[in-house]
């Protein structure tokens, strides 16, 4: 199991986030899932940059979002990203939160796959660099 499993940011919808029914686009979701990813990562110093440095790029070949509840402008939002899977590929599931009530709002996964930058060979196992940072191998 990882040293740092999960992270949590708390963020707001801004007002260009909003579809012409005043809640948040569907599309700005995964905007949001990225910042929490990223903030995820980052606890792991394996970020973007990082990950490009050590010779691997990271593409999502799948992410799914399910919609529970709308988001709307001004309400404080919780959002979690949590390590699901990393030992063939990294699978991180988020929730989304209403930060005062707690109540779910939505929720999904992404997956992603190392694949070797010189080569562009996706790899079938995940690279020792990322199971060092997740503490999970020497």
């Amino acid at each position: 199991m990882p040293n740092i499993l999960s992270h949590e940011i708390e963020l707001t919808p801004a007002f260009h986030d909003l579809d012409p029914m005043d809640v948040v686009w569907h599309g700005n979701y995964l905007r949001y899932f990225e910042l929490a990813r990223c903030a995820l990562l980052q606890q792991i110093d394996y970020d973007y940059p990082q990950m490009r440095e050590s010779g691997y790029a990271w593409p999502i070949i799948d992410i799914r979002v399910k919609y529970v509840r709308p988001l709307r402008y001004g309400q404080s939002v919780i959002v979690r990203a949590t390590f699901a899977e990393w030992e063939h590929r990294l699978k991180i599931h988020y929730e989304a939160r209403d930060a005062s009530s707690g109540q779910r709002l939505t929720r999904g996964y992404s997956i992603q796959v190392a694949v070797d930058m010189a080569t562009q060979e996706m790899l079938y196992a995940n690279p020792p660099i990322l199971l060092q940072r997740l503490g999970v191998q020497g």
